[in-house]
């Protein structure tokens, strides 16, 4: 039997029409604009100690249900990288009704990163973060951020961001974390959803809170 973690994950209703009127147009703007994907070598801007930014080449999902495949396309856009949705959706197992889970998502990183161990899943079972759950999550994001890689995370219902706007995938959905300060207390999502809100800062608990039940990719 599946667990919670490993349920088809995809936007919904409510999140795909108040993004609908976004994704469509500028995802495929992004896409037939070539130029704008071209790879890069890796990035990362050096701020104030406790501070590190990725260099994200984002794009827009061009449906409701390839939130699984954009975010890894743009978590390995970090490293210079430029692949396709449509063929990681298909290694991805994706469908209409999303993508299953983070174990999913996690293999493909791994190749296309090129190292068979440069990411693992993690879990968190419970139906709330704890401290110490909360406190390894933030150790991950750290690590992997500042070893030029993005995270990847399954995330469902609702949160705040720090300038109190309400992101809410009741379906589930995934993002990529970017960036963190605060000694990463506070992270940089990069979400497919919706290119007007294509990035926005969250504490570290609200984020654990929201993958509670799930799980994400991590170096």
């Amino acid at each position: 039997m599946r667990t919670d973690l490993i349920r088809r994950t995809a936007l919904t209703v409510a999140g795909i029409a108040a993004t609908a009127g976004g994704i469509a147009g500028p995802a495929l703007a992004a896409q037939a604009a070539p130029a704008e994907r071209v790879a890069a070598s890796v990035q990362a801007e050096r701020r104030p100690a406790g501070e590190r930014q990725l260099d994200v080449r984002y794009e827009a999902q061009p449906n409701f249900f390839y939130c699984g495949p954009s975010a890894a396309r743009n978590a390995l856009s970090v490293q210079g990288k430029n692949i396709d949705v449509d063929t990681m959706a298909k290694e991805m197992g994706t469908t209409e009704a999303g993508t299953d889970s983070i174990n999913d998502i996690t293999p493909v990183l791994n190749k296309e990163t090129g190292k068979a161990d440069a990411y693992r899943s993690v879990e968190i079972r419970t139906n709330k973060a704890d401290d110490k759950q909360t406190d390894t999550l933030r150790a991950d994001i750290v690590r992997t951020v500042d070893n030029g890689r993005a995270v990847v995370a399954n995330i469902a219902g609702t949160t705040t961001d720090t300038d109190g706007v309400t992101h809410s995938f009741e379906g589930g959905h995934y993002i990529s974390v970017v960036g963190y300060r605060d000694n990463g207390h506070t992270v940089k999502i990069a979400d497919s959803a919706n290119p007007d809100q294509a990035s926005y800062w969250i504490t570290v608990d609200h984020l654990a809170d929201w993958i509670a039940t799930r799980g994400y990719a991590t170096s």
